[in-house]
């Protein structure tokens, strides 16, 4: 039995996020994108809690349901604070078992002096060891997973606040740290690169504030979806495979100084350093160059399914981006809407036309542009695109028919 999870999403209450990510919306487009387990989003926050107990169903097993979608009870916090005589700046995605269990970590907060009404992130005056500490004082279930860990400014590793091993950050509390999420700007390869990370489950998830946006990366687990099944899978690796963005899409991939419109690979900084050529200011170091700094093992070339027993990955292209390209309009366009919307209630779930619709299929589904859509997929599934990376917040391009053809990629075939 397999199951896809995105369990790092948000509600409207989080900053930054769309209007539109409410309980119904969540769930219609879970079953739209293919995503059988959501997290719940910004747990903390009293109207969203509010909402939570209204509207999720409990099933018994640690898990909740709404519209026929499966809940895990997850939310993303921002630790900020002093550790080894630095600042810190840490996001870490939060489980727990229950609501009463929830209620019992927003008492924790409150009386800490937390203030959970404004952002559905909280920023927690606390480190991330001593918040786990906190979850686990709850309820010893509870687990996290330290969310896009190599994004500069909030990622576990980050070059701006984070630390060189969980170890240093979690301390004492590392057992309780479940997985890794990569972050839109890496992939599971960029991972395999730190020994440190060799026992640890990588898993990639979505980080939506929108709803178009769900699902651009998630982990299809293997076993019981369950609370406890979920914990397992995690401790196991029971992972069948993750569905990444092109790493190079994300928008902390490259070193760079966007103000100047400068985005440097780690061989420029090895070079040339790490002030921005045009105004002499310090650059935002980028994942590659960070993993770079961590890293032992020299990088992989080729997308495949690793030694080792580590789980396969996928490099997928929206299917919206695809259809813009086909149509030649933005990926917002209504036509493009309209389409992906036929597309889905025609073949299945956006996953499925993406990674299994036979392409002849594809092509029938839709009149007109159908026959260079497959064509489109096909290229998807062969990572045959060009991505100019993103650098210092600003995201990456992708385009599924490029001008210049030069970067390709290999991937895998998953079974």
């Amino acid at each position: 039995m397999t199951y896809s999870a995105d369990l790092h999403v948000h509600s409207s209450y989080a900053y930054a996020t769309s209007r539109e990510l409410n309980f119904e919306n969540l769930a219609r487009w879970a079953r739209i994108k293919g995503v059988d387990l959501l997290a719940s989003a910004d747990f903390t926050h009293p109207i969203w809690f509010s909402e939570s107990k209204a509207k999720l169903v409990e099933r018994g097993d640690g898990l909740y349901e709404h519209g026929g979608v499966k809940f895990a009870l997850g939310s993303e916090l921002s630790c900020v604070a002093r550790v080894g005589g630095r600042a810190r700046r840490v996001h870490v995605l939060a489980f727990a078992p229950s609501l009463d269990t929830v209620a019992k970590i927003i008492r924790a907060l409150e009386a800490r002096g937390a203030k959970l009404n404004g952002d559905g992130r909280p920023t927690l005056r606390m480190s991330p060891r001593d918040m786990l500490a906190m979850l686990l004082d709850a309820d010893p279930r509870c687990f996290v997973i330290p969310a896009h860990v190599w994004t500069p400014w909030y990622g576990v590793f980050g070059s701006k606040s984070g630390f060189d091993s969980l170890e240093e950050c979690f301390g004492d509390l590392t057992a309780h740290v479940a997985a890794v999420e990569t972050g839109l700007s890496a992939d599971p390869s960029m991972c395999w690169r730190v020994p440190n990370l060799d026992d640890m489950a990588i898993v990639s998830f979505s980080d939506a504030h929108s709803l178009p946006k769900l699902a651009r990366e998630l982990t299809v687990f293997e076993g019981e979806p369950s609370y406890g099944g979920l914990v397992e899978a995690l401790r196991s690796q029971h992972i069948a495979y993750t569905v990444e963005m092109f790493p190079e899409e994300g928008k902390y991939h490259n070193s760079g100084h966007r103000r100047c419109g400068v985005s440097l690979a780690p061989e420029d900084v090895a070079r040339d350093g790490s002030a921005c050529p045009v105004c002499g200011k310090g650059l935002t170091l980028g994942v590659t160059q960070r993993v770079g700094e961590l890293a032992q093992r020299d990088a992989v070339g080729r997308v495949e399914t690793p030694d080792g027993g580590r789980p396969p990955y996928r490099s997928l292209v929206s299917l919206r981006q695809a259809l813009s390209e086909v149509m030649g309009v933005g990926v917002g366009a209504k036509r493009v809407t309209s389409a992906y919307m036929r597309l889905v209630e025609s073949l299945g779930s956006e996953l499925y036309i993406l990674l299994n619709a036979p392409l002849a299929d594809v092509a029938r589904a839709l009149p007109v542009h159908g026959e260079r859509l497959a064509e489109g997929v096909g290229r998807i599934r062969c990572g045959d695109v060009h991505v100019v990376p993103g650098f210092d917040g600003k995201y990456g391009t992708v385009r599924v028919w490029p001008e210049d053809c030069s970067r390709k990629r290999a991937q895998p075939l998953l079974i």
